[in-house]
């Protein structure tokens, strides 16, 4: 990248920024990251940034906010060419960036996390002054935040929003947006979204969104660049462009119809068996209460039920019990009351039970809740039934052979790339390690499986192989719980859809009946107690 001679910051000045990358490119050893590429962010415009991961998106906007230099390439601000070698240039430029997971200070009120913002406070703050000043940025902003309210008490909506207030008030002119709705209710998500549209019409701000939903690139952004391995593959105004386009750029197919079912973009409900009127509840609950490391109850009083070929989708803001409740499943937890059972009988959740009654599991993080990292493949493929027949061969000795040949069997299967069973799990990326997983859980027959967020952050083409192995075993007669705060993940692969908030179980419907403005309030934890439905009783999940 050139350098000037005497480089500084722009002045400040209001208005949105524009910027254009030329020619970048970034090297991590023998791997290029970058090759040659350009994009040009206009000022006053909403601007999508699509691609798979390993595509270059996370290398591209490193160098825009100063956490990796470019290896080459330009970086114009408001035509003139700039270096930004530290968050620091990018900040003076008015670059900033809302990351995917908070950075706020929890045990903090809303006004201390704005001031922290600015990074440099005197001795001794003058609290009546800044509260002043604060009153009035906070008169400014389209959204609004109670100065006193501590972090802690804030839903993920309004922690969301603190964070860009935190940027706003640092007087930013550009903010890069990583993933900003994958913690957000569906009606937060259109909220924050629309308020970063209306910051850009007004010409306040200009804003770079990393998604993978086209949804929002749809109905938000002005123009859309797609990367792929590196490169750029095209970019365009979004109002000349639709769905096939995208996901071919993305695939690198030229069939969009083909693409479009590679990346896992689905134009209406999978064709799948339907329900059997006669079939078992396979997985229950009953009253159900978890409590979380502190001691508090996580799960309150939970009830449901998952009949055998049936996909059950709980939806939820992170943070509602979920985790809890998932662990409790897969033995990781202790219930503190109420009861579990599978296929009618009574479920403690033990290694025993869940060989016995063929209950398996992709918890949430497998790399971190599911394998082991630094044994190899085959042997995590093993970790279910290494000392059982074929397996073990007299007394406690492991037949390597079998547990090798069993493994390249799966490998080649479930597509777990790269094919060597005796490569260490966890080299393997987040999309080959769920792969690793899944073949593991579902390389025999099924009758319970409990699924936690599995494709969060994995790229279109893991998405839509997870989707499939998924709706796979519900074909074959599994009961599935499908978690995930992903709410067009559980539209498109579920039979029906419950909602957790605050530890309970508040909202059921089917599917077909499914509004996502309803689903929102209740994960948001506003549902209308008028509603018949808006409180579910245990009888409810039990088809009656």
């Amino acid at each position: 990248m050139s350098t000037l001679a005497s480089m500084k910051p722009l002045p400040s000045r209001g208005g949105a920024l524009g910027i254009e990358v030329l020619g970048a490119s970034k090297r991590f050893g023998a791997f290029r990251a970058l090759d040659d590429v350009t994009l040009k962010v206009r000022a006053g415009t909403v601007h999508a940034l699509l691609g798979e991961n390993g595509a270059g998106k996370s290398t591209l906007v490193k160098g825009l906010v100063g956490y990796g230099v470019l290896d080459s390439g330009q970086i114009v601000a408001d035509g003139r060419e700039v270096r930004i070698a530290s968050p620091r240039d990018a900040q003076a430029l008015g670059i900033g960036m809302v990351y995917q997971h908070f950075t706020l200070a929890a045990g903090l009120s809303v006004e201390e996390n704005l001031l922290l913002a600015r990074g440099k406070l005197p001795f001794k703050i003058d609290w009546h002054t800044e509260r002043k000043a604060l009153d009035a940025f906070m008169h400014t902003m389209p959204f609004r935040l109670a100065l006193d309210a501590p972090v802690s008490g804030l839903a993920a909506g309004e922690k969301q929003k603190l964070e860009i207030l935190k940027q706003l008030y640092l007087r930013q002119r550009l903010l890069i947006l990583d993933e900003p709705t994958s913690v957000l209710t569906p009606q937060e998500a259109d909220e924050v979204l629309g308020l970063m549209r209306d910051l850009a019409t007004r010409n306040e701000l200009t804003v770079l969104m990393i998604t993978h939903k086209f949804r929002e690139v749809m109905a938000y952004a002005d123009d859309v660049t797609v990367l792929r391995k590196g490169r750029l593959v095209g970019s365009c105004a979004v109002r000349d462009t639709d769905r096939d386009r995208l996901a071919s750029w993305m695939m690198g197919g030229d069939n969009s119809v083909d693409a479009r079912a590679t990346a896992g973009i689905d134009d209406g409900q999978p064709a799948r068996k339907p329900i059997a009127a006669d079939a078992p509840v396979a997985l229950e609950l009953s009253k159900l209460t978890v409590v979380d490391d502190r001691g508090h109850a996580a799960v309150r009083e939970a009830s449901l039920a998952v009949r055998a070929g049936e996909i059950l989708g709980l939806a939820g803001v992170s943070g509602n019990g979920q985790k809890e409740l998932v662990e409790a499943l897969v033995g990781q937890r202790r219930v503190q009351s109420g009861a579990m059972r599978v296929k009618g009988e009574a479920y403690r959740a033990t290694r025993e039970a869940m060989t016995r009654l063929s209950v398996f599991a992709l918890p949430e993080e497998p790399l971190r809740n599911a394998c082991v990292a630094n044994l190899s493949i085959a042997e995590n493929l093993a970790l279910r039934d290494f000392d059982r027949a074929p397996l073990r061969a007299g007394g406690w000795r492991l037949n390597r052979r079998a547990m090798r040949e069993r493994a390249e069997q799966r490998i080649d299967e479930f597509n777990v790339r790269p094919p060597v069973p005796d490569r260490a799990i966890g080299t393997l990326s987040g999309g080959n390690v769920q792969r690793a997983v899944l073949a593991r859980e579902l390389g025999q027959p099924v009758d319970v499986l409990i699924v936690a967020n599995p494709v969060f952050g994995l790229d279109f083409v893991s998405v839509a192989d997870i989707h499939a192995r998924i709706l796979a075993a519900r074909d074959s007669g599994a009961a599935v719980l499908l978690v995930s705060e992903d709410l067009d993940e559980l539209l498109e692969l579920a039979d029906r859809i419950a909602v957790i908030a605050q530890g309970r179980l508040v909202f059921e419907t089917p599917v077909e009946n499914a509004d996502r403005v309803v689903l929102g309030r209740h994960m948001a934890g506003h549902g209308d107690d008028r509603q018949p439905d808006a409180a579910v009783p245990s009888a409810a999940f039990h088809g009656a």
